[in-house]
Formats: structure tokens, C-alpha cells, sequence
């Protein structure tokens, strides 16, 4: 089966390529890679894949293909990890809210146990939340406990406003009898809002407003957000906006998808205001992540110059590639002096597929391991197999190791017709063996021919 996608190739979010691919193909080429130093990507590339796989098997490929995947928004923030914010206890995060969209309260117990135990970055929220589905599951006690030891271990986390709204419902609640199964009227109250949100906004404001104030279901809230964003009108969308510049971060992160996806100037700007007050690392991810949907080019070039935080710099490059900005990167390059981020930019120009440059800083940055990198991201955007640059590039090249990264890219393309061409030039004994020992593992009639030429 074959469709057209976006194939994550770093856990951090920063090599992806887009073509028509057979997925027991990318399997292949996923171990050639793995030989190849590319562990670190390796990891990401594979979660992609299975989770691709998934939604193909769910979906059909018809309505895959169909997808946007030029951000995060139609398959969840997981499907392309983000550097530090995927570790495997904000996995457990995710999980344990996506168990509570589905009214699964006992797996989203388990998962939010496992965050807090490990101590994980989001564990305040995993503490919120487990009092939240402990008060669904009618464990009123429970609930306040958790919400007690949240206060203790997180005195000054922004989860407690929240926390209060919570307690003040479980304590409402106690001793009343509990059905977990039974079904709110939440979805009907939504229903009704968004309709009095057309012909009465005004009166509907409000209710939302206190609505995203309550200690409702991160699904609920959501869709609250999705009807403000989808008002049209000023009140509404000052709402989405104080929301993206406060409250607990689940919440936060919501808002700013949806501002993102208004894609005006005045949301790019609120953005970049809350961008700048924001000392939350995952925050500005968020924002990031926006600055892509809406197109913000330019804010994602001032933070890739300006950023001081080298995790949050790198993304905002990976980012700018995700966006089409190969003149902005291009630009970036030319002035970046930090070899480590000159390395990240041209890693980052595989996402889009910016194959002339490229070739250029191939040809002719000094940093030979620059020069590594462009070779082998060039390799992967399969620019060179018809054009017969990389054939090229490895006649032109006289440093040795840098012809076997040549060789080695040749080798990703799968282009036994150029190896067997410089082969058969070769004149050095140790780059002619590592030519016929990568020959050796393609399966084509070229590579075929060439090894009985040699038996004989």
C-alpha cells in the first residue's frame, strides 16, 4: 500500500520527507539508516511509522491521504515527538488524558500514576486529573487527597486554581450516589452554545467563559475553545486569547492551536506576545508548533536568529523548514556562525527538500562535517539519482572519507547503475571494496550483472 505522508526521521521533530513510499520499503530503508549512525532518528522515524500504519488501518488510504500534515493538529501533538517534551513520562501524560476523552478513568488513573511517580515534567497536571477521574469514578475521598497532595508537593503550580474549582464540586457531590458509565450533558450544552453563539453571542460568552473556568474534561474545554474560535466575532476571540496567556497549561496549549489556526495577524501577534512573557519551555513549543500552522515565517526566523535556548532554537529552524521557508533558511545559514546549528539547519532542509543548496554547502563549506551532513541529507531527498549530481559530487570531491559518505548516500538512494559506473573508474582499492560491499546488498539487475563481471 502506498500514500503520500510526512515520515518523521528525528526524535526531535527535524528530518522528515515527503514521497510516495511502500511502507515495507520504509522498513528496509529504516535499517540501511540504522547502519548508518542515524540511531537517534531512528527512534522517532519508527514511532511515525507504526502510528502511520494505524491511522491507514483505521482510516483507509483514500482518506489518509487526505490529511494536512503540515502541523501537529489532525493527528495530535505525539505524531512528530518534540525533543524533551516526549519522554516517557509525558507519554504517560497524554495517554492518561486521551483515556480520559474516552471515560476510561482507571487506565487514566494508572497512567497519571505513572507520570507522578516518575516525577515527570507535566506531573502536577497528572495529579490534577487523577483527582479528576477519582471524583467520576464516585472515589470522593480519594479525590481529596489527591487534590491535597497536589497543593503540598506543587505549592506553586498553576494547576491549583483549578484544583480548587475541583474540590469545591467533589465536596458538592459527597455522598451522593455515582453511575461512572452514565452519560453528561455536556455535548448537549455545547450544542446549544454554539447555537446561541449565531444568533446571540453576547449571552454565550459568558457561559463559555465560565465554562473553561470549571473543572470540566480537557475534551469539553476544548471544543469550548472551538466554538470561541469559530465565532467570527472580537469578544470571542479575546476569550481564546486570555486563555492562551493564562490558566492551567493544558488548557493554554488548546488555546494557542486554535489562535494558531485563525491565522490572522492580530493572533500571530498574540502568539509572539505570549511567546515572550511565557517561561514554560513546553509553552513556547506550543507556539512554535502554531507559528507553522498559520505561516508565521517571519517570527519563526526572528526566534530561530534570537532564541537563546538551544533546544527551543533548533526547533524553531525545524519548524521554518515545516513552513516552506528555504530562502529564510538559506539566509540563516549564510550568517549562523555555531557549527552545531549550521549542522541543524542543513539537517533541517531535507523538510523542504532545499536539494540545491544542499548541494552547494555539500560542494563547498569548509566544516567537513558540515559537508558530511549535506551529503547524506542530500542522499535522502533521492535529488541526485536522476539528475546525477551525486555521481558528480563524488568525482569532484578528494577528500576520502567525505567519498564514502558519497558512496554511502549512493548506497540510500539505492542507485546501483552510478555505483557500479564509479566502480568500475575506481582506481583506489579501499573506496573500489567499499563500493562492491554496499553493491552487494542491492537487490537490482545492475548490481546483479557487476558481480558476475567480477567472478569471471
Amino acid at each position: 500500500m502506498k500514500t503520500k505522508f510526512w515520515l518523521a526521521l528525528a526524535a526531535s521533530g527535524g528530518i522528515a520527507f515527503g514521497q510516495d513510499v511502500d511502507l515495507g520499503g520504509v522498513e528496509k530503508a529504516l535499517q540501511q539508516l540504522d547502519s548508518s549512525g542515524w540511531q537517534k532518528q531512528l527512534d522517532g522515524s519508527r514511532m511515525a511509522l507504526e502510528k502511520l500504519q494505524a491511522q491507514m488501518a483505521f482510516m483507509g488510504d483514500s482518506h489518509f491521504e487526505a490529511l494536512d500534515f503540515s502541523g501537529n493538529a489532525f493527528l495530535g501533538n505525539d505524531f512528530f515527538p518534540q525533543g524533551g517534551d516526549d519522554s516517557g513520562e509525558t507519554r504517560s501524560y497524554s495517554r492518561g488524558v486521551r483515556s480520559l476523552d474516552k471515560n476510561q478513568y482507571e487506565d487514566a488513573i494508572r497512567n497519571f500514576d505513572a507520570e507522578i511517580a516518575a516525577k515527570g515534567p507535566r506531573a502536577d497536571g497528572a495529579m490534577y486529573w487523577k483527582a479528576y477521574a477519582e471524583n467520576q469514578l464516585g472515589r470522593r475521598g480519594e479525590a481529596l487527597k489527591t487534590i491535597a497532595e497536589l497543593r503540598r508537593q506543587f505549592a506553586n503550580s498553576r494547576w491549583l486554581n483549578d484544583a480548587k474549582a475541583l474540590e469545591l464540586e467533589v465536596r458538592a457531590q459527597e455522598g451522593k450516589p455515582v453511575n461512572p458509565g452514565a452519560e453528561s450533558d455536556d455535548e448537549l450544552k455545547l450544542m446549544a452554545l454554539n447555537s446561541l453563539m449565531q444568533s446571540d453571542p453576547n449571552k454565550a460568552i459568558p457561559v463559555l467563559k465560565r465554562l473553561l473556568n470549571s473543572s470540566q474534561s480537557p475534551a469539553i474545554k476544548d471544543k469550548a475553545m472551538f466554538v470561541l474560535s469559530q465565532a467570527g466575532s472580537a469578544d470571542a476571540r479575546q476569550v481564546l486569547a486570555e486563555q492562551a496567556h493564562s490558566g492551567n497549561p493544558d488548557v493554554q496549549a488548546s488555546a494557542i492551536r486554535y489562535l494558531a489556526m485563525i491565522g490572522s495577524d492580530w493572533s500571530r501577534t498574540e502568539l509572539a506576545n505570549e511567546y515572550r512573557a511565557s517561561n514554560d519551555p513546553h509553552i513556547k513549543r506550543e507556539i512554535l508548533q502554531g507559528f507553522m500552522i498559520s505561516g508565521a515565517k517571519d517570527k519563526l526566523l526572528d526566534l530561530a536568529r534570537s532564541e537563546k535556548d538551544p533546544e527551543l532554537r533548533k526547533q524553531a529552524i525545524n519548524t521554518l523548514a515545516q513552513t516552506g521557508g528555504k530562502d529564510e533558511l538559506w539566509t540563516l545559514y549564510q550568517s549562523e556562525q555555531n557549527a552545531d546549528l549550521r549542522r541543524q539547519i542543513v539537517q533541517s532542509m531535507l523538510l523542504d527538500g532545499d536539494s540545491a543548496h544542499l548541494l552547494t554547502i555539500a560542494k563547498t563549506d569548509r566544516d567537513p562535517a558540515i559537508r558530511k551532513q549535506a551529503i547524506n541529507t542530500l542522499a535522502l531527498t533521492g535529488w541526485g539519482k536522476d539528475s546525477g549530481e551525486m555521481a558528480n559530487l563524488y568525482r569532484s570531491e578528494t577528500d576520502p572519507q567525505l567519498k564514502r559518505e558519497v558512496i554511502n548516500g549512493l548506497f540510500l538512494e539505492g542507485n546501483a547503475k552510478v555505483l557500479v559506473e564509479l566502480a568500475r573508474q575506481e582506481k583506489d582499492p579501499e573506496l573500489k571494496r567499499d563500493m562492491i560491499s554496499h553493491l552487494a546488498l542491492i537487490h537490482s539487475k545492475e548490481s546483479t550483472d557487476y558481480m558476475m563481471e567480477i567472478l569471471k
